[in-house]
């Protein structure tokens, strides 16, 4: 009798589960199952890399800053030019595609990747996968998924814009001043007016203070409305209208980073966790470091403070943790330098920064400090976490200043593999 009653149960399971896939209600593909923050969301990035030298660079750009980023803000990267994974299935192992420099180009592509956004995947579109002549050839995508239509024109050569932040209700802009500096692109207008789309969230536009916007005079905007992020309420979306270097043809050498921004990189990544599920909450209101304040530099594990040892200022002095103690030993000022990137002074002596012992990139390479000199191995990225807290990437290394898991005092700082923990994060706390 019991065997009976569960042959019956199987026969009706069967039954169901072919009538839910005829009627296009299968279960939903991994993509759209949101990851738990104990798990990091997977990224996978598609590039074409065979056209327009500036959209190469990008790519090799992009595949070398988001891996840098992965471990701090919860993510896996494979980048990847099969496209094909968007037909064969093997994009729902992602919860965020990216299309770098490109957009899917056969049915089967393009089906698939329509499947994948119906069901709860995440995608973030940079500059040319948005370009067309033909919307009309794949007007899903076009016209309703972007809403831009068909490419209008371009301004040459790329420059940095001040973006207008026009929505702050989502978490990729929520934390976002008003305005900020984009880094250097070549942007596109596009034949639809996104701002008649009852869909589209417009994020970001061109504010009136950038133009002329271009330097070829036949090749600028000279006014008008230009929307350069975006999302689409009815998907889990992005589309960011840069990434494009400016480049030097004759040699092929990059003249400028998609990453200088350091805006424009917040955005990036607080979109990335929004699309993958990885951090969903509201980032705080975020109050830029200031550059004319002193900070104490306080562990988030262990509780310890960033020191000088000794209070010494000479080079070769040991940047360690120590009980925090309210000494200038322990004050430090952050000043800029480019694309995002800071040196860390000490307030015993202004001319000695934070510095990476032999310029090494290897895991656990100690601290010190040394007179500043411009060195990459003198200059830090620092990231706000939802926490409040930061954490601080070497710019020569990609590696995160790192403190010890206990409170022990004297033990030096190193830098090590970005990977979220408490030791790497740190909170500043302004000094009179």
């Amino acid at each position: 009798m019991n065997t009976v009653r569960s042959g019956s149960t199987r026969a009706l399971l069967r039954v169901l589960l072919l009538l839910a896939t005829l009627l296009g209600l299968a279960a939903v593909p991994p993509a759209a199952q949101a990851s738990t923050a104990a798990t990091p969301f997977k990224i996978l990035a598609l590039y074409s890399g065979t056209y327009d030298a500036a959209h190469i660079d990008f790519d090799k750009e992009a595949n070398v800053w988001f891996p840098q980023q992965a471990a701090a803000n919860g993510y896996t990267y494979t980048a990847s030019t099969n496209w094909d994974l968007l037909a064969n299935g093997g994009v729902n192992a992602y919860q965020v595609v990216l299309f770098l420099d490109d957009l899917p180009q056969t049915s089967a592509q393009r089906t698939g990747f329509e499947a994948y956004m119906r069901g709860g995947g995440g995608f973030m579109g940079f500059h040319v996968s948005a370009f067309t002549t033909d919307a009309a050839s794949w007007s899903w995508y076009h016209n309703t998924f972007l809403g831009s239509g068909n490419f209008v024109s371009n301004t040459w050569g790329p420059t940095a814009v001040t973006l207008k932040v026009e929505d702050h209700s989502i978490p990729p802009t929520a934390a976002l001043p008003a305005t900020f500096t984009s880094s250097v692109s070549e942007w596109y207008s596009w034949s639809n007016d996104l701002r008649q789309n009852p869909d589209i969230k417009i994020l970001a536009s061109i504010d009136p203070s950038s133009f002329p916007v271009g330097t070829d005079p036949n090749q600028s905007w000279y006014s008008g409305y230009y929307p350069i992020l975006w999302t689409n309420t009815k998907y889990k979306m992005l589309y960011a209208n840069f990434g494009h270097n400016a480049m030097n043809y004759t040699t092929n050498t990059r003249l400028s980073s998609t990453f200088a921004s350091a805006t424009q990189n917040q955005f990036l990544l607080n979109g990335l966790k929004w699309l993958g599920g990885g951090d969903t909450s509201t980032p705080p209101t975020d109050t830029p470091i200031s550059e004319t304040s002193w900070y104490s530099v306080q562990n988030g594990g262990n509780g310890t403070c960033v020191d000088a040892r000794s209070a010494a200022t000479a080079n070769g002095t040991a940047i360690q943790q120590y009980a925090c103690n309210g000494t200038t030993a322990q004050q430090y000022q952050f000043r800029s330098t480019d694309s995002g990137y800071m040196q860390i002074t000490a307030r015993g002596n202004p001319a000695q920064a934070i510095d990476v012992v032999d310029r090494s990139t290897a895991d656990n390479a100690p601290l010190q400090l040394w007179a500043y000199s411009g060195g990459t191995n003198q200059q830090w990225q620092p990231v706000k976490e939802t926490s409040g807290r930061y954490h601080f990437i070497a710019r020569h290394s990609g590696k995160c200043l790192t403190a010890a898991t206990a409170a022990t005092n004297s033990v030096q700082l190193t830098q090590r593999t970005c990977d979220g923990s408490t030791a790497q994060a740190f909170q500043l706390a302004v000094q009179s």
